[in-house]
């Protein structure tokens, strides 16, 4: 009898075990990954006009069509 009962509440420490450990390997993987991997999926508060600006000087815009789009954005 005694040894039915031990083996049931080892069966739940090692539930709990698992449990505690694979938290705490999440928390350092969400901690660390904010420092090693920059924004990427992350929502930024850049406007449409700074994006614009970022592809006009990166030279995917000429300035006719950026003065146009910057036109129709502060409409």
């Amino acid at each position: 009898m005694w040894s039915g009962d031990f083996a049931w509440h080892s069966g739940w420490m090692g539930l709990w075990g698992l449990l505690f450990w694979g938290v705490f390997i999440a928390a350092i993987v969400y901690a660390l990954r904010g420092r090693c991997c920059g924004s990427h999926g992350r929502h930024t508060d850049k406007t449409a006009l700074d994006i614009l600006k970022e592809r006009y000087a990166r030279g995917e815009i000429d300035q006719a069509e950026f003065e146009q789009k910057r036109r129709e954005l502060e409409r």
